[in-house]
């Protein structure tokens, strides 16, 4: 599959997660539905840049995959068992991944020396307080409606942990 058709998955997904978060009230099977559409467009979009890094440097993938697994596993287990209310680290995670992205939007025009390893490892630290607030939502919720939206938020926790472990792991290819 082409990088040109890893576009178009990520677009279907971004609209399946969209979806979501109107359908979730109406029709939990069609939610449910749309949670698998969500992970299988993602998986899709991407498939080109893992075959590339199996191809080229596979023991990157393999060194992310592992960080990745004891990483949710860590952080996640740490928010659940928290009694404290995580909801101010929340809002500063947010902001924290606001922050980011526009840095990650100056790293495009402005090079700073080892911006990519800084960009990381803040990734890393932000998702650490997401992934702990997502998984004390999970234990605090009740409602079996908001299931499909927490999965994809812890989906795509890990799947942003992974790409920034990718990241530092394949440094210097």
């Amino acid at each position: 599959m082409s990088e040109g058709w890893a576009i178009v998955w990520f677009v279907v997904a971004f609209a399946c997660l969209i979806s979501m978060n109107f359908t979730v009230r109406r029709s939990a099977g069609f939610s449910v539905g749309l949670l698998l559409a969500f992970g299988v467009a993602l998986g899709l979009a991407m498939a080109p840049a893992l075959v590339y890094y199996a191809s080229t440097n596979p023991q990157a993938l393999w060194q992310a995959g592992g960080a990745t697994a004891l990483f949710i596993a860590g952080f996640g287990a740490a928010g659940y068992a928290t009694r404290r209310d995580l909801s101010g680290l929340a809002r500063l995670s947010f902001w924290a991944l606001v922050a980011l992205v526009l840095f990650g939007i100056v790293l495009i025009f402005v090079r700073i020396p080892h911006g990519e390893l800084i960009y990381s490892v803040l990734g890393l630290v932000v998702f650490a307080g997401l992934t702990m607030v997502d998984f004390q939502r999970l234990r605090r919720s009740a409602n079996v409606d908001s299931a499909p939206l927490l999965a994809a938020s812890i989906f795509l926790d890990a799947l942003n942990v992974f790409l920034f472990f990718l990241r530092i792991f394949s440094r210097g290819d």
